[in-house]
């Protein structure tokens, strides 16, 4: 085949992939809207096809590309790179097209559970399974389509196959390397499936307290109180013992401890208690009451003991009371805080003592 030939076998090909685009393009834009319309009730369906219009316009139109390029002769020049660079321009396409039906359908599974309802365990239980699990099958997806671009190469296929024949050294090394990767990857699917924390739960890590910020496909970020942010393995969850204060409720209990004098009336202190929490909204009505749990050689230990709705509002409730409690005990018996007892000896020595000197 001579210079002229090819220019128009290539010309051909040319005029026909423009054609076929333009008619790829129109019956695409035809065919959406009538798609829009059938589905303008039903709004998942609705979010899909706006998430993935571009991707799937895109596969569309390579598909019909590649049919042209094979339609084509073999031997025609360049034919062979132009049908490889196509074969790789659809498996990206193909794998945004996953990417954007995964990303799309999580968030309309999210959407369709707020989380910023007054009782929302469920719906945090929902969006941390869809998140990781949404997560997760996106980097499988995107691992899969370059790992298929890949080996349509025959240098990087070859390449592959020598080092999985040798298996030495380079396996070794790649295999610890690709560890913590794979460890987090597992530990994902191991928390979204099992849910030891949840996103908005309140954990104690490390000694820190803090909430469940976000969940990412390989650690989670913890808002501290006081607005830092502490960055945590996902493996270390499944690793290491934790506190998670919100597991099957936000409900919790909080202490409070005073010492006072041995002679000091409980029971007055019980009044102002029960008077105080009636008063203070981050009470929820279920636990409010005093126990002395202690004593020294000093004084005796009272342990209040109430409750909350969410670990917050009984932080603010123990400080409250601590406060009142405080005030209420130096105003009606300012002299029943703890003591210092001592025994002095008399300053004349007994009869019969010889003095000193």
């Amino acid at each position: 085949m001579n210079y002229g030939q090819v220019l128009d076998t290539w010309m051909t090909l040319a005029v026909s992939a423009a054609a076929a685009l333009l008619l790829v393009a129109i019956a695409f834009r035809i065919g959406w809207r009538i798609g829009r319309r059938l589905v303008r009730s039903r709004v998942i369906a609705l979010a899909l096809m706006g998430a993935t219009e571009e991707p799937a316009r895109l596969l569309g139109c390579l598909v019909v590309l590649q049919a042209i390029w094979h339609a084509a002769p073999d031997h025609l020049y360049s034919i062979g790179p132009v049908r490889h660079l196509t074969a790789v321009c659809l498996i990206g396409a193909a794998t945004w097209l996953v990417v954007r039906l995964v990303s799309a359908s999580s968030e309309i599974v999210l959407r369709h559970y707020p989380a910023d309802v007054k009782d929302n365990l469920n719906a945090r239980r929902i969006h941390t399974q869809t998140r990781v699990l949404s997560r997760t099958l996106m980097a499988f997806a995107m691992v899969f389509g370059l790992a298929s671009a890949l080996m349509t190469f025959p240098s990087v296929r070859q390449i592959g196959t020598g080092l999985l024949a040798s298996a030495g050294l380079a396996g070794l090394v790649v295999g610890f390397a690709a560890k913590p990767l794979l460890g987090n990857l597992l530990a994902g699917l191991q928390i979204a499936l099992t849910q030891p924390i949840r996103l908005d739960d309140v954990v104690i890590v490390e000694g820190e307290w803090g909430k469940v910020e976000e969940i990412n496909g390989s650690y989670v970020v913890l808002a501290l109180w006081d607005q830092r942010r502490l960055i945590v393995p996902l493996q270390w969850f499944i690793e290491h013992p934790f506190q998670n204060w919100t597991r099957t409720s936000s409900q919790i209990l909080g202490t409070i401890f005073l010492w006072v004098d041995f002679r000091f009336p409980v029971e007055p202190l019980r009044e102002e208690l029960a008077t105080l929490c009636d008063r203070n909204t981050d009470w929820d009505r279920r636990v409010c009451g005093i126990q002395v749990t202690d004593a020294s050689d000093r004084a005796m230990q009272l342990r209040i003991l109430v409750s909350s709705a969410s670990a917050s509002q009984n932080w603010d409730l123990r400080c409250f009371l601590r406060e009142r409690l405080i005030q209420f005990i130096a105003r009606n018996y300012p002299t029943q805080f703890p003591q210092l007892r001592m025994d002095s000896p008399d300053a004349t020595p007994p009869s019969g003592t010889p003095l000193a000197g």
